[in-house]
């Protein structure tokens, strides 16, 4: 995992994740995350919570990747197919497996959504635009649905603590802030792609509300 957040190693990876079929390479994907954790860490404790979290699923995903059925993770397309037909996932409530692939991978693209969000309206925003509404406002429209009203609150009370948009934009390591809104505007479609063939996916194996 690099120490330093790079903006253009996000687009790198999401962009080597996408195969010609449009299937999502998991190493690449595991890849891009590790740039986001940096992104997270590099901005202090206040997104700990989630980052520590992240870190947890990605080592299980990892795991699997090197293990002795590694060539069924290649994808995320390999990885549901295998895993359901070999009945290797908690389909209704928490029983054997509760660190499969399917269920650690929907919690990484939950928070997927969050990031995507945010980072979109940090694009967009205007230079006196407050980051704790556009985290906090990211956040109630995808991670908060899953998280418990104790979470929730204590949420909201750290994303008050978030830097400035400058600081955002400094630690993106993109050149000046024009730089950085272009190179956004590259990654986010990338992401967004990423996430739609995951989420389009899931659905149609009724795995978007595994417990």
């Amino acid at each position: 995992m690099a120490d330093t957040f790079s903006l253009e190693r996000v687009l790198e990876t999401f962009r080597s994740s996408l195969s010609e079929t449009k299937e999502v390479y998991m190493k690449y994907y595991i890849a891009g995350w590790q740039e986001l954790v940096s992104f997270m860490n590099s901005l202090g404790n206040v997104f700990s919570f989630i980052s520590k979290d992240v870190v947890s699923k990605i080592q299980i995903l990892e795991n699997f990747l090197s293990g002795e059925n590694r060539s069924c993770y290649v994808t995320i397309q390999s990885m549901v197919k295998y895993e359901l037909e070999n009945e290797l996932v908690d389909l209704t409530k928490r029983g054997s497996h509760p660190e499969s692939g399917c269920r650690t991978l929907l919690r990484l693209h939950r928070a997927l959504l969050w990031l995507e969000l945010f980072l979109e309206r940090l694009r967009t925003s205007k230079e006196d635009g407050k980051t704790s509404v556009m985290c906090s406002e990211a956040y109630n429209e995808s991670l908060a649905q899953h998280h418990p009203w104790l979470i929730r609150k204590a949420v909201g009370v750290a994303f008050c603590a978030l830097p400035g948009r400058d600081t955002f934009f400094d630690v993106m390591n993109a050149g000046d802030h024009t730089q950085v809104v272009a190179l956004l505007g590259e990654s986010l479609p990338l992401i967004a792609e990423v996430y739609q063939i995951t989420e389009d996916l899931y659905a149609k194996n009724n795995l978007l509300e595994l417990p």
